[in-house]
């Protein structure tokens, strides 16, 4: 007995540091502006890697209970207000109403009454990632086969109409989720959507750019001189960024190639860091930047330390990473630090 237990012992500790090997891919939350997208060569990329996961950058219905407040924490609220209104399900009994649910479509794949009802009780369970997943399930087919009867059912239960900022069910419908993620999911066969987001630090972000923010204003005014004329060549150059952005965004059909190159996250880094030369021109508001830089690196961190966490306790070792592409690289280097985790992009170069 004694060496069974050393046995087992050793096992679950190489479980914690089971190698982890990552596909993460940049994307954009709204494909909304970009013309028809070819994401044939992606598609591919992802097959080839033979993911056993997915994880995007949703909160985890844990945390979710947990913070008392974030960016889109008021919304979240809002559409459980409006889906307990619609249909109320007792909170003791959710997990059983899951699992029925995910049995019960599973049994019948082509009754899309169960998959409005299992994202109405994941949506309850504070799930946004699963609510989403099955959520999308139902609108991909009413696009592709229109059923009055079942986008009236989709009304009544789920209120999609209403749902219309934050992480919401209209934002779903040109997100990176509908284009990459979840049609990948589906093909392979996978169930659920890993959650992977931090928000632990968003309080702390949202104060320190304030905080940025006013300072660099009137850092602007006061320039004069030479640091004037330096100060309007670097914001010229972050400008000329922007519109380089918004070219690829507007009229590229690979848009998602170009976010995970590394001009797209140099451009996207100096949305909100500008640029290092600028740290130490004489007046630069350099420790409120550095604290907004500090939160920004923190959540990244978190969001890999939680990728890695859950793949491990799941036992996955191939997973694909669906984030905002202005993560892209933060999340690249903080993964790299970890032991046991390779990471790769569907830039070669990367």
């Amino acid at each position: 007995m004694k060496y069974a237990f050393y046995f087992f012992l050793i096992a679950s500790l190489n479980g914690f540091s089971q190698k982890v090997d990552i596909l993460l891919i940049g994307v954009s939350h709204n494909y909304g502006k970009s013309p028809t997208q070819d994401v044939t060569g992606i598609y591919s990329k992802i097959r080839q890697f033979k993911p056993q996961a997915f994880f995007g950058e949703f909160v985890s219905k844990e945390d979710e209970r947990l913070l008392a407040d974030y960016w889109c924490k008021q919304d979240n609220l809002k559409r459980l207000d409006r889906l307990v209104a619609n249909r109320d399900i007792d909170t003791a009994r959710l997990p059983n109403t899951i699992d029925s649910l995910k049995r019960l479509s599973v049994q019948h794949p082509a009754d899309f009454r169960l998959k409005i009802g299992l994202a109405h009780a994941y949506y309850l369970n504070q799930d946004v990632a699963n609510g989403h997943f099955q959520f999308w399930k139902v609108f991909n087919h009413l696009r592709k086969t229109p059923n009055q009867e079942i986008e009236n059912y989709l009304a009544k239960v789920l209120a999609p109409q209403l749902d219309v900022s934050g992480r919401s069910m209209t934002r779903l419908k040109t997100s990176e989720y509908d284009l990459i993620a979840f049609p990948m999911m589906a093909e392979l066969g996978m169930a659920e959507l890993f959650p992977m987001d931090c928000q632990d630090y968003d309080l702390n972000w949202s104060a320190a750019a304030a905080a940025f923010h006013a300072k660099f204003e009137a850092f602007k005014k006061d320039a004069s001189g030479g640091t004037s004329n330096v100060l309007k060549a670097m914001l010229d150059r972050r400008d000329k960024g922007f519109e380089r952005y918004a070219q690829a965004e507007k009229n590229a059909t690979n848009f998602t190639e170009w976010l995970n190159t590394p001009e797209a996250s140099a451009i996207l880094a100096s949305g909100d860091f500008y640029f290092e030369e600028m740290y130490d021109i004489k007046g630069f508001p350099k420790q409120e930047m550095l604290s907004q830089l500090h939160w920004w690196l923190k959540r990244n961190e978190g969001m890999c330390a939680n990728v890695v966490e859950r793949a491990r306790a799941q036992r996955v070792k191939r997973i694909v990473v669906i984030v905002g592409a202005n993560h892209r690289a933060f999340m690249t280097d903080a993964f790299i630090r970890i032991k046991g985790v390779s990471v790769s992009g569907i830039d070669s170069a990367d």
